[in-house]
């Protein structure tokens, strides 16, 4: 039987895209304490099906599908620009497809504006109700405010009319700049985009006898399994290790590992890569954050993910990305060595080398040495970093890594970093290696 959380969720997601939701009616139409329907709405929230937005409230929203993670929902804009809604609160749940800058003629903007597009303009009365009958939502610059009976239209039309004290070109700034991190966030991957639901996958009640292991591991191959109450929540794991020697009427809990590692589903797959491979384990459970059992992720699927990953081109650009782009390599025999020119995204206010960037380029140069030299992948452990001379913009700096130990699993790197052949900085590095599949 469903607990009352779960029972919550599921009311709120069976509400209308656009519905207004409160903890005090949630609490009164399905007979529960307001702290349980606090705690549902904050979940739902982290779920992506209801948003909060303040003066306004909690209202249903459409969940977001990763590929359209570049799509902004006006209840969005409005935490963007700080804007005030001044009518049409039932469209914030909409998507914005494409924004125009209202800075011409009436009759030339509205060859622009469609369905869903949002229209950025100052004080122009006529301008927002052509936009509202073309169904394109408003945000007026300036701090502005419109006539009521345009905001009666928005009401009506059922799309936002929102006010900014933002000039025009510094919120259509400030949206690029929110579409642009939503990509790089698209490129980041999740435990939620490989892990296996716990419908399809095995595990054991703490009240089951050994005898149910023995049934799993015969009928699966496997050998590892999560352990849950009566609440679904997870509480241990069972593995081969901990059944060695024990009769098979022995219950789990007396066998079990307590308190196992878990991740979230929003946990990214290189904290969870790094955190198998650092503790050896081969599966974890993955939970919600009440710490109920959603699913299971291997070592096997999150380095496939990895890899698969690491093959496709990024569509925004981070600030490793731009200071690892413009590295050039030179090779003679088992010795490599990094060139990079110092570009502004890389200095610091003093315009010399941050060491943040620094910091880059050091992991950059040794993942990539262990790429040439087929050692496979490397997991950062810890960096020890000297810092000599500082760097000037536009100089050239030349990276020499060197191995100082290395085993199948492990390795200590030593890294130099020159300019005009003089230490500027040193560095060493030490991390895991993990195979590839």
């Amino acid at each position: 039987m469903a607990t009352k959380h779960e029972q919550i969720l599921k009311y709120i997601e069976s509400l209308k895209v656009g519905n207004k939701i409160s903890v005090r009616q949630i609490a009164k139409e399905l007979r529960v304490s307001e702290g349980t329907a606090y705690r549902a709405i904050k979940e739902a929230e982290n779920q992506g099906l209801v948003s909060t937005i303040e003066r306004v409230g909690t209202i249903r929203i459409e969940q977001k599908k990763k590929e359209n993670f570049e799509h902004l929902t006006f209840a969005e804009i409005i935490g963007i620009v700080d804007g005030q809604v001044l009518g049409g609160r039932e469209g914030l749940y909409k998507t914005l497809h494409k924004f125009v800058i209202g800075a011409m003629k009436t009759e030339a903007m509205m060859r622009y504006l469609e369905k869903d597009s949002l229209l950025i303009i100052g004080n122009r009365v006529e301008a927002h109700q052509l936009a509202l009958e073309e169904g394109a939502a408003v945000l007026i610059t300036g701090g502005f405010d419109t006539d009521e009976h345009i905001k009666r239209l928005a009401d009506q039309r059922k799309l936002p009319i929102i006010s900014t004290s933002y000039d025009t070109f510094t919120v259509a700034a400030m949206i690029n700049r929110a579409i642009y991190d939503q990509l790089i966030k698209k490129e980041i991957v999740l435990v939620s985009d490989i892990y296996t639901p716990y419908e399809k996958t095995h595990y054991l009640k703490r009240t089951d006898t050994l005898s149910r292991w023995y049934y799993l591991k015969d009928t699966t191959t496997h050998s590892r399994y999560p352990v849950v109450d009566e609440q679904m929540r997870v509480v241990g794991i069972v593995t081969s290790k901990d059944v060695i020697g024990k009769t098979k009427d022995l219950t789990i809990d007396k066998v079990m590992t307590k308190s196992p590692m878990t991740v979230l589903k929003e946990t990214s797959l290189a904290y969870a890569a790094h955190m198998m491979v650092w503790e050896g384990i081969e599966i974890v459970p993955v939970v919600s954050p009440n710490h109920r059992l959603v699913g299971l992720i291997s070592r096997q699927d999150v380095l496939k993910a990895l890899q698969h990953v690491q093959r496709q081109p990024q569509v925004g650009e981070t600030i490793d990305d731009i200071v690892t782009s413009g590295l050039t390599v030179q090779q003679e025999g088992s010795h490599f060595t990094f060139k990079s020119q110092v570009t502004p995204q890389m200095t610091n206010a003093l315009g010399t080398l941050s060491n943040g960037v620094f910091v880059s380029f050091i992991s950059e140069v040794s993942s990539r040495l262990m790429t040439y030299l087929k050692k496979g992948d490397l997991v950062v452990e810890n960096i020890s970093v000297y810092f000599i001379k500082p760097v000037q913009l536009e100089d050239t700096i030349e990276i020499t890594p060197r191995i100082l130990e290395i085993g199948r699993k492990s390795v200590k790197i030593d890294i130099e970093l020159h300019h005009d052949k003089d230490i500027v900085g040193k560095a060493v590095l030490m991390g895991q290696l993990i195979e590839r599949y």
